[in-house]
């Protein structure tokens, strides 16, 4: 049987993997347990319903544009079809997901920040997600999905990194900062094939090649916002320079402790602008230049991620695991020339609690050195000490608590320096003060139905 697609906003690790049919449908009153029933006869047949929810509310207490208190929300409804027992189609399978999104975001409206404290937020929408087809071949041996595509549900991801909030920790910010619109990632998928190729249990190699731009061109009069110009999820575009990802994964044993090393990278084929040069070899800050930045050919950029297990535990489905993850990108192109991320995460770390997780992450990303020179310009040309962005840091610390089968509660902090990397602040008049470090504090619920 071909596997399901998975939901990467969803607090699943190695050592606790709950089975998807868990469900809160188990815990309702009627007409809970029997539209679990009726689902799970679905499933038996071939095609699998699936529902999850996650609301949260933010508080930036300091810092960032502003202290305020956001809510926002998102409901993810999947379809699978397995082929094989509804037409005896062996390793062939349908996905299709489409997000309900609402409320309003913290990092847009109060903190600023390159890495969102939320990796949900994105703009009010009903749309389609991913629709995609997928067949396995010679059990598992190849596997090839052709159809509306998000990359970060299988590219650039640390296993180890599923529990925390923070959007850094899944679409990388090297990527999300740098490809048009931010990429083939969450809440916008791209057209395109993937391919995966799996020798043995220990070796995989995947590739993807897809439409470089999830939504059309902004335009003269067009809305800047590159959700709002695929609002529903269904501009299927072909006709775009392409997006190629290419990654390897080698799978180890550490003395019963096992991990995987991720080496990738991508290369976008469009044109992208010069950060710091004109097309007159001036500084696009010098007012001698007419100000259309330098047109450079493609884009590229490289990853490396380490997933390790650290402790087995003491029961069933408990234990620890850490992660690293560095990416980057050429600085004359780019906005952002670097990111890393690491932390370590715990599964069962108390008797009485052996299914809640903790985690502690980090996360540094660092602006080029041609923007940065750019900025530098800007100061000499003005004549005034103007600010220079540099880098943002990140610590978050996470706590989920299951309640029930399929209900999970989630308290987080965070504590974001120099958001923006150092950008100015849009409420001084003079321009020379930067962001102030933001304390976020936040409480997720997550329900799977």
């Amino acid at each position: 049987m071909a596997q399901a697609a998975k939901d990467r906003h969803d607090p699943t690790l190695p050592p606790l993997d709950p089975e998807e049919s868990r469900s809160v449908f188990s815990i309702f009153p009627e007409p809970g347990p029997s539209i679990k029933a009726e689902r799970n006869k679905l499933q038996e047949k071939g095609l699998s319903l699936t529902g999850k929810y996650i609301g949260e509310i933010f508080t930036n207490t300091t810092g960032g544009f502003r202290p305020g208190e956001a809510y926002d929300g998102r409901f993810r409804l999947s379809l699978d079809a397995d082929f094989e027992k509804l037409a005896g189609a062996r390793g062939l399978i349908l996905h299709a997901s489409s997000l309900q999104i609402h409320g309003r975001g913290i990092d847009l409206l109060y903190v600023g920040s390159l890495m969102p404290p939320s990796n949900i937020e994105a703009a009010r929408a009903t749309r389609l997600y991913e629709l995609w087809l997928q067949k396995d071949f010679s059990d598992g041996l190849l596997s090839i999905r052709a159809g509306q595509i998000a990359a970060d549900q299988e590219f650039m991801f640390p296993i180890w990194a599923t529990l925390f909030i923070n959007g850094a920790f899944g679409w990388p910010v090297y990527a999300a900062a740098n490809l048009p619109d931010g990429g083939p990632a969450y809440p916008l998928a791209s057209t395109g094939v993937r391919i995966a190729i799996n020798p043995n249990e220990h070796l995989t190699f995947m590739a993807a090649a897809l439409n470089g731009d999830a939504a059309p061109p902004m335009g003269l009069f067009g809305n800047p916002d590159p959700q709002r110009r695929n609002a529903n999820g269904l501009n299927f575009r072909l006709n775009d320079p392409a997006l190629l990802i290419g990654e390897a994964q080698v799978k180890y044993d550490l003395n019963g402790l096992g991990g995987v090393v991720k080496l990738g990278g991508w290369r976008h084929f469009g044109l992208f602008t010069d950060q710091r040069w004109g097309v007159d070899s001036l500084s696009l800050a010098d007012p001698n230049s007419i100000g259309i930045a330098r047109r450079i050919n493609g884009n590229y950029g490289f990853y490396g991620i380490l997933d390790q297990t650290i402790g087995a535990g003491i029961g069933p489905g408990r234990g620890a695991g850490f992660f690293l993850r560095v990416g980057a990108a050429p600085d004359d192109r780019n906005v952002v020339s670097l990111s890393a991320d690491a932390g370590v995460s715990f599964v069962g770390f108390m008797d009485n609690r052996p299914e809640d997780l903790f985690g502690v992450g980090l996360g540094y990303t660092k602006i080029s050195n041609s923007a940065r020179m750019l900025d530098y310009d800007n100061t000499y040309f003005n004549s005034a000490l103007l600010p220079v962005r540099s880098a943002e840091e990140l610590v978050e610390v996470t706590y989920i608590a299951k309640m029930a089968p399929g209900w999970y509660i989630q308290p987080d902090m965070q504590f974001i320096m120099q958001p923006g990397a150092n950008i100015p602040d849009p409420g001084d008049p003079t321009g020379t003060k930067t962001l102030r470090n933001s304390l976020v504090f936040g409480l997720r619920t997550l329900m799977r139905f």
